[in-house]
């Protein structure tokens, strides 16, 4: 049997959260940038809202496929490629001189962080067991929150709409984002357990060592069986994770592109901007690092659902004509609500799904983000070009409502803790003797 080095080391995840940080730091740059963009090749409401979702066309139909493909084989690959096709949608959107070609490379940005995402969120369920995945992948989403609260404020910083320049800083801050993507490269080395060859044990350090005759090296897994899409999503569990992460991604990215659109409206700066949205990111980090007491105190299926609930009162919230400080509250309370939704949906679908088809389920729930990132923002488009642009922040709070519901009725309630009784005594067991190679057992003899 292949084993995994290192089972007990968390660099990996050091190392893997510095890498999503950076990627998403370049998305959530290049998102409001590309809205700003937009506006100053002479987009309305209704064409930031088309060129928002076109973000998250491409990977609708791509999400099932790169899960299957990594059920069956490594996830580095795929965070390169993503981490490429992010910096190549950034950098050419920063350059496109028409609404089309800026929505098409927008397109191309929406691939490779599907890419990113679905490469990374497989390697933290196969190198985390069960009592580490809330853990780990609460840490794995601070990653992102990260890049949340970095991407705008520098976004914010470069881009600036004095004198006409909008078009210009723009093109800028899109181009920074490339670099900012290029550097994710760099930190994706050790992040995969390595495969180790048959007749191979692990010596100190981690580092393998040779023993005995060994043969070819084996895949860590055998190869799966191909479990149908309709039999992971009947799973319980696996459609109300899928909607929560849907609804909470939604909100996300209708707040990062359309809270630009609502401070032109509002006379706020593209620097306030950039600052509130990074208030909400930051507060997503602080609830993800108190992720664990408070699933201790108040269970996954309240805590999740509670926080849908809250979340999308306070997006209703947004419409209202508040001041500054009141909205800056406002997208505090609300990046701590959301920062729920995301590290808990991956837990609830990992756990829910069948083994050999985990990275599929977290590409279904994928699937559902960016199926939610298609409809709602043309969704948002068509509100606020009837109703305002405060209208589709309304249209989130009551999906996040929707969301709690779903969660309170179809989320597999947390185990009640087993009685504390006394464990019957047992008799010393005698450690097996741990088989030898032929060399060692003449010498032994």
């Amino acid at each position: 049997m292949a084993a995994r080095a290192g089972a007990g080391d968390r660099r990996w995840l050091l190392r893997l959260v510095i890498a999503f940080a950076f990627s998403q730091a370049a998305v959530s740059m290049a998102r409001p940038a590309v809205s700003y963009r937009a506006l100053a090749l002479g987009a309305d409401e209704r064409a930031v809202g088309v060129i928002a979702g076109v973000y998250a066309l491409l990977p609708l139909f791509a999400a099932v496929p790169l899960g299957r493909r990594t059920d069956r084989g490594r996830c580095v690959p795929l965070l390169a490629v993503g981490a490429v096709l992010i910096g190549v949608g950034c950098g050419l959107s920063g350059t496109a001189g028409s609404l089309a070609a800026l929505a098409a490379w927008s397109g191309v940005m929406g691939l490779g962080h599907l890419c990113f995402v679905i490469g990374a969120q497989s390697i933290v369920a196969r190198r985390s067991s069960p009592a580490e995945q809330d853990r780990n992948f609460g840490h794995f989403t601070i990653g992102a929150s990260l890049g949340q609260l970095v991407g705008p404020v520098a976004a914010g910083l470069l881009v600036s709409g004095h004198d006409g320049a909008m078009g210009r800083t723009s093109a800028l801050a899109l181009v920074v984002s490339a670099g900012v993507a290029a550097v994710s490269l760099t930190c994706l080395r050790r992040i995969e357990a390595p495969v180790i060859a048959a007749g191979t044990t692990t010596g100190p350090g981690g580092k393998p060592r040779r023993r005995g005759k060994t043969g070819p090296a084996k895949k860590p897994e055998s190869k799966p069986g191909k479990v149908s899409v309709w039999r992971i999503l009947r799973t319980r569990g696996v459609p109300s994770g899928i909607l929560v992460s849907l609804a909470v991604l939604s909100a996300t990215d209708i707040l990062t592109a359309y809270l630009p659109v609502v401070g032109e409206e509002r006379g706020i700066s593209p620097t306030v901007i950039g600052v509130l949205l990074s208030l909400r990111a930051a507060a997503a980090i602080a609830c993800r690092l108190v992720m664990t007491p408070m699933i201790q105190r108040m269970g996954r299926t309240v805590l999740l659902t509670g926080s849908c609930l809250l979340g999308g009162l306070l997006c209703a919230g947004i419409a209202l004509p508040v001041p500054v400080w009141g909205l800056a509250l406002m997208l505090v309370a609300l990046g701590f609500c959301l920062g729920v939704g995301q590290p808990l949906s991956m837990t609830t679908v990992v756990r829910a799904a069948p083994e050999e088809a985990r990275s599929t389920a977290l590409a279904l729930r994928l699937t559902g983000n960016r199926l939610g990132q298609v409809a709602a923002p043309a969704s948002a488009g068509l509100v606020a070009g009837v109703a305002g642009t405060g209208a589709p922040f309304m249209m989130l709070g009551v999906l996040l409502l929707g969301a709690a519901g779903l969660g309170v009725r179809s989320t597999p309630r947390d185990p009640a803790p087993a009685p504390a009784t006394p464990a019957p005594a047992k008799a010393p067991e005698i450690p097996e003797e741990t088989p030898v190679a032929a060399e060692d057992g003449r010498d032994r003899r």
